[in-house]
């Protein structure tokens, strides 16, 4: 049997399997590094004094001015823009069926991005009087686009979330588990975000909750997606039919 060809100005198999080699190994050297960046809450416990109450938001340290505000603002612009990298090296077909929920997470990372460029202008959580003047529509432009880019951030990844549990419904695979796990959570976790933020109590620790689910769904769409990226490439170098045109020329087969 002999090797599979390519008609003239087509990329071969092999060509194509390193196509995706070098894509599965963008995605994830832009996935990880951007979810490194993402992750910056989890040294603000080490910086005693950083957060002065469990119930302040960790947006609320992203407020110019505060100790080391513009860092994480660049984390977050950096976190946004590395993993839409991630997410576009993977490809939105690199899933069958897995199209719709690609878009919410390019959404859930253009918001990132779009929340550190556009702080907030004071911290809402622990001030009575930045609260009031947020209610009245007081405040700058920027502080409200960054509300609503954090609005959007969590339904970009709950959409995905949700039809990504939806499409490997009853599957027994790694990543099945994990959104059947991430769904539960979810319903359980959505009303304590809700009262968190009503009765100003606990909002960093809730959403601390939050981020680190956020990190695992963005995890398990990265494995899946460049697992099948592999499994494609695979079947691309595998022995298939003799090309007709070996026949023809005498060519051995």
């Amino acid at each position: 049997m002999s090797a599979p060809l390519s008609l003239p100005g087509q990329p071969g198999p092999p060509r194509a399997g390193r196509l995706r080699a070098g894509r599965r190994a963008m995605a994830w050297v832009f996935g990880s590094t951007g979810l490194l960046a993402f992750s910056w809450w989890v040294l603000v416990p080490l910086r005693p004094g950083l957060m002065r109450s469990p119930s302040e938001q960790f947006s609320n340290l992203e407020v110019t001015g505060q100790p080391f505000a513009t860092w994480m603002q660049h984390a977050d612009v950096l976190s946004g823009l590395l993993l839409a990298g991630a997410f576009l090296a993977a490809g939105s077909r690199s899933i069958p069926g897995g199209g719709r929920e690609w878009l919410g997470l390019l959404v859930f990372a253009a918001t990132e991005t779009l929340g550190g460029l556009y702080p907030e202008a004071c911290p809402d959580e622990i001030s009575a009087s930045c609260r009031a003047r947020e209610w009245s529509f007081q405040l700058p432009l920027p502080h409200y686009l960054h509300m609503v880019a954090g609005i959007l951030q969590f339904a970009g990844i709950t959409i995905a979330l949700v039809l990504a549990f939806r499409r490997t419904r009853g599957g027994q695979a790694i990543t099945a588990r994990v959104y059947r796990g991430m769904v539960i959570a979810a319903v359980a976790a959505y009303p304590l975000l809700g009262g968190a933020y009503l009765l100003d109590r606990l909002s960093g620790v809730v959403e601390a909750a939050f981020f680190t689910g956020f990190t695992v769904i963005v995890l398990a769409e990265l494995y899946e997606r460049t697992s099948q990226q592999r499994s494609q490439g695979v079947a691309d170098a595998s022995p298939t039919e003799d090309y007709p045109g070996d026949v023809e020329a005498g060519r051995p087969a």
